[in-house]
């Protein structure tokens, strides 16, 4: 039994006061809570939500009018005899209303209530004659013509027109997302570099850290702009009832994701990097024109270039534009199933050493103000 003193208290030594110094966050915590930042900082900006509600409308929109008008065809209305209900049994796009006689049909086409009448005529090589008002009615013509079999050598190959509007909307897709995400990483760069917050932040978190969380957080917006992009395209292309089309989508798309996740993170890298380089958000223009380019000539081959079969194979294979190319040839089944797997490689072999050089520049220039870095400075050391 410990003894006690005259205020009660035990004899005992009290234990002494340990006080735990906050542990230092891990690369992958900082980078994390930089890519928080950027996510909150952008889902705060009306701009930002405003333009991605405008993408998706146009997105959403565009699928629709273009299957409904596709769809929504109208008929053509002709007035037949019993003699003449034969030639137009079975054809699409006509709408026949039969009467007992000629004069009956023309009366018709007089009132118009028909655009033509199809009239037994015995002195024709088809036994008809078509009767219009003031107008020859071509369409029609077209409908009632005759047309040979048609056997295709290439029944596999897409339709021209179809694989042009596939080819524009992969390269669309890339060129509005990477230009819009790089350009916010560069000018988000060179507003803390400029305002001095970039110091704080250092103060704190690792350059490579600041870097990585910035490539990151933009990373998950895109992402998620991609994510809903494709939604709102199974939706679209469903409600208008283009299953097929949907189909022949599934496998392209997907690999499309797949190649614009590498891809776009190394855009960013290099957006951020270049950023990096200059003090005044006026002169952005001058360090990151290049990785613009880089975005922008993939766009344009594959418009200009989506039936040729050379070009979309070379760039398939170069890591800039592997994104667009690829998947427009996984479409068109030109590519063989090794294929989408080794330019992966190549595009993630690219995306990690770019990601090494952006860094180094990203570090050298950061905290150099004035005038724009050289970069035989940046790439120092």
């Amino acid at each position: 039994m410990s003894a006690t003193n005259s205020a009660g208290t035990t004899g005992r030594t009290p234990a002494p006061h340990t006080s735990t110094a906050p542990s230092t966050p891990s690369f992958a915590q900082s980078s994390w809570l930089v890519a928080e930042r950027e996510v909150r900082m952008k889902l705060r900006s009306k701009a930002f939500l405003i333009s991605t509600g405008i993408l998706m409308v146009v997105v959403l929109g565009s699928i629709l009018l273009g299957g409904f008008l596709g769809g929504n065809t109208e008929s053509t209305t002709v007035a037949v005899t019993s003699d003449t209900a034969a030639a137009v049994q079975g054809q699409t796009g006509i709408e026949a209303t039969e009467v007992a006689t000629a004069e009956e049909a023309e009366q018709l086409v007089r009132d118009g209530d028909v655009t033509a009448a199809i009239l037994p005529d015995d002195s024709t090589p088809l036994g008809i004659v078509v009767v219009a008002d003031s107008e020859t009615p071509s369409g029609l013509l077209q409908q009632l013509s005759i047309t040979p079999p048609v056997t295709l050598l290439d029944g596999d190959a897409q339709n021209p027109f179809l694989a042009y509007l596939v080819a524009i909307a992969f390269g669309v897709v890339f060129f509005a997302s990477a230009m819009t995400f790089g350009s916010t990483i560069a000018q988000s760069v060179v507003e803390e570099k400029q305002t001095r917050v970039v110091e704080i932040l250092m103060s704190a978190v690792p350059v490579q850290a600041l870097l990585a969380g910035k490539v990151v957080g933009n990373s998950i917006l895109a992402f998620g702009q991609i994510a809903m992009i494709a939604a709102l395209a199974i939706i679209g292309l469903t409600i208008t009832g283009q299953s097929d089309l949907l189909s022949l989508l599934g496998a392209p798309v997907l690999w499309f994701v797949v190649f614009f996740v590498l891809g776009f993170v190394l855009l960013a890298a290099l957006f951020a990097a270049t950023g990096s380089m200059v003090s005044r958000v006026e002169d952005i223009g001058s360090t990151t024109t290049p990785v613009t380019m880089l975005v922008m000539i993939p766009y344009f081959l594959v418009i200009f270039f989506y039936d040729n079969p050379v070009v979309l194979g070379i760039m398939s294979y170069v890591p800039f534009s592997a994104p667009v190319g690829m998947p427009v040839r996984l479409f068109l089944g030109d590519a063989q199933w090794w294929e989408p797997l080794l330019s992966l490689v190549i595009l993630a072999i690219t995306a990690l050493g770019t990601i090494v050089l952006g860094s180094k520049i990203y570090e050298n220039s950061l905290l150099k103000l004035g005038g724009t870095v050289k970069w035989r400075d940046a790439l120092s050391r």
